[in-house]
């Protein structure tokens, strides 16, 4: 420890002034870390329900910002979003060196893996240099210790000059030991935990480089004006220049006179290198520190993450293993789902009932509608969500382990056929939740052709909404077998993607691999309340669309199949499917299948509304009765394969004209999209006519 504690420049501390009282006002804590450290969960943890997402001004990044409430206080908690390193690299990078700099939060909290320390505390040495109050929240010490390793908080602590609090987000353990320590950085008040002969004045400690380096940052350092570095530092604008940060550069030259930048400029190319010298002097300041405040067991072993990852990262085997974790799941969704289905169903057939029975006298139209449109539509959709509850619990659980992580990974050899990378099937993975986040999620990925790609592939992945019609329709039709329909249909959707991938990579991008380099996290028990927050994130935003776009889709149908006489037979939505009706016949399907297809473009779940409205069905258990007699076998297998590759909803296409920039490639999607649903369906419904199965 005396190799860390003595050094002269170790000693170095940043403005005292750092440190000021904040009375009783609300307090601003950013999360800072790299993936797969806990930061979401220790966000989750503080803000519970109270968070609000939305997007950084002028960018596609995803921002993530809540409130906790205390006895003394309240604190807005902003999560950052994940990053390795504060080299402008990446939007990530930048959106979280900007936020610290030009936003000043009152404190910032860098969360660290206590079993991968070496990874994340370069992070910590490029925060330090920010000049603002900060935390570190040592999280997993658990998953550290069932590792090998024993690490020693008071040793970081004393290393950095500043808080360093055991942290274990899976268990909600150290959460206010970690609060304790904000409000003793920001000056509000000193940690109780510290004890009063423990409690020291804040003065972090800045990563000493070496006599030569430091000497340089100086001599850029002395070139550079105020202006023309604010709102960050002068010596971490200096430091980023040595290491030719691309955004620094451009800033600082867009700032300086000629003759000034020339003299810059020449210095900076004289020390090309430095790059290199200043990651090396940071990693021997990491190297030090851990080497005096972790240890690590004699006799190396195997670890359980190492263990488990022999089978899950397998060639062969994490392959059965990912395919018997999706049929499992499938499953799951009909064993537990499918009986709390059937009591929603029942609760919304008694409700119609009680509409129409208590609008006797009313007119014949409003009693339609409430019981009919509202009830029949809204009623059906929101039936569905046991389906949507135990989907999105599966997919939370397999994400807060690690598992996703490595699905990715086994991903990874069957993306390259299409000229993409692991990294690429985690936003296609999230779109099994939902489309609309996949397409955004898209952003991760660096090169910019992967990303339109991975984009443009988003809507073959059957989303929860589409799910949830392939589930009620193959079990109205299937009974036991319906799982293994399910999971057929899948399969073909996963099919015509790769097969789509690889066309378009070899067409468009003559067939071009990228590089895949990925940090997998280790495994450990899952966070009940983390979980549990997610998938009520996700069911509230479902709630709210079946109440709002939902609602309104189910109106609009329910007017065209009720207007001008009031019967579907001759309604203005009989017309429309009539006269799509010749495409429709070619998969088996009647005008009703048609139009609800066409109606899914409002939102997917819509296509069971839809249904509803038009077999007069109050609820899923008369449309499970009403379904059999409007389709053949085959031309339901037809319709739900047409279903899944379909045109994605509204909110699908707003995302990804985001993403691309533009509609053309939009446009070319929903053309490519409409024509291959149609084509699979005629293939399916021509070929069992042919085989005299279903017809």
């Amino acid at each position: 420890m005396e190799g860390i504690a003595s050094t002269s420049a170790l000693n170095r501390t940043q403005d005292e002034s750092l440190v000021r009282p904040a009375g009783e006002r609300e307090l601003t804590v950013a999360l800072v870390g790299s993936p797969n450290v806990g930061k979401s969960t220790i966000f989750n943890l503080l803000t519970g329900l109270s968070q609000h997402v939305g997007n950084w001004p002028g960018k596609t990044i995803e921002q993530k910002a809540g409130v906790h409430r205390s006895a003394e206080r309240s604190y807005r908690i902003v999560d950052l979003p994940g990053t390795y390193s504060l080299t402008a690299n990446s939007l990530e990078e930048q959106i979280t060196r900007d936020y610290i700099a030009s936003q000043r939060p009152d404190a910032v909290v860098v969360v660290l893996n206590a079993a991968s320390l070496e990874r994340n505390l370069y992070l910590v040495a490029e925060v330090l240099e920010l000049s603002v109050p900060v935390v570190v929240a040592l999280n997993m010490v658990d998953v550290a210790e069932r590792s090998g390793l024993r690490v020693e908080p008071e040793v970081l602590e004393a290393a950095l000059g500043v808080p360093v609090v055991p942290v274990v987000a899976a268990r909600n353990q150290g959460i206010s030991a970690l609060l304790e320590a904000i409000d003793e950085v920001v000056g509000v008040a000193p940690r109780p935990s510290c004890g009063r002969e423990r409690c020291y004045v804040y003065r972090p400690r800045l990563p000493w480089l070496g006599e030569e380096l430091e000497a340089l940052i100086g001599q850029v350092e002395s070139l550079l004006g105020d202006e023309m570095v604010r709102p960050y530092p002068r010596r971490w604008v200096a430091q980023k220049l040595l290491e030719g940060d691309r955004e620094i550069t451009v800033r600082v030259r867009a700032q300086m006179e000629q003759k000034s930048w020339a003299t810059l400029e020449s210095l900076l190319l004289a020390h090309e290198d430095a790059v290199i010298g200043l990651a090396s002097a940071r990693y021997a300041w990491i190297e030090r520190m851990v080497r005096a405040a972790v240890h690590r067991p004699r006799v190396s072993a195997f670890s359980a993450t190492e263990r488990l990852d022999r089978l899950a990262t397998h060639p062969k085997y994490g392959v059965a293993l990912l395919l018997s974790i999706l049929g499992f799941v499938f499953w799951l969704v009909y064993a537990v789902a499918s009986p709390l289905v059937s009591l929603l169903n029942l609760g919304v057939g008694e409700a119609a009932s009680l509409v129409k029975l208590h609008l006797v006298g009313a007119p014949a139209w409003l009693s339609s509608l409430l019981a009919d449109g509202v009830l029949g539509g809204v009623g059906t959709v929101l039936s569905l969500m046991p389906i949507l509850v135990v989907f999105f619990l599966a997919m939370a659980l397999l994400e807060d382990v690690g598992y996703m992580a490595r699905v990715a990974f086994v991903a990874d050899r069957f993306m390259h056929g299409m000229g993409l990378h692991g990294k690429s099937f985690l936003p296609l993975v999230l779109g099994l939740g939902c489309n609309v986040p996949a397409a955004l999620g898209t952003r991760i990925i660096e090169s910019p052709r992967a990303r339109l790609m991975t984009t443009l592939l988003v809507p073959l992945v059957p989303c929860a909404g589409r799910l949830s019609v392939l589930m009620l329709v193959a079990g109205a039709f299937f009974g036991p077998s319906a799982p293994l329909v399910a999971l057929g249909i899948v399969s073909l959707n996963l099919t015509i993607l790769g097969v789509s991938g690889y066309a378009v990579n070899h067409l468009l991008f003559q067939g071009e691999r990228p590089v895949f380099i990925m940090e997998l996290p280790l495994y450990q028990l899952p966070n009940w309340r983390t979980v549990g927050t997610v998938v009520a994130q996700r069911l509230r935003e479902f709630v709210a669309r079946a109440g709002t776009v939902i609602l309104a889709a189910s109106i609009v149908v329910w007017a065209l199949a009720w207007l001008p006489s009031g019967t579907i037979g001759d309604s203005y939505l009989a017309l429309v499917g009539q006269c799509l009706s010749p495409a429709g016949a070619l998969m088996g399907l009647d005008w009703r299948t048609v139009v609800a297809l066409l109606s899914s473009f409002v939102a997917k779940e819509n296509a069971v509304a839809t249904l509803a409205v038009l077999s007069s069905s109050s609820g899923d258990a008369e449309l499970v009765l009403a379904l059999p007699r409007m389709l053949a076998p085959a031309a339901a297998i037809a319709f739900l394969a047409v279903q899944t590759l379909f045109i994605p909803c509204v909110a699908t296409l707003a995302a990804m004209r985001q993403e691309t920039g533009g509609w053309r490639w939009v446009s070319a999607a929903v053309l490519y999209l409409f024509a291959l649903s149609f084509g699979v369906g005629i293939v399916i419904y021509q070929g069992a006519s042919l085989l005299g199965w279903g017809v």
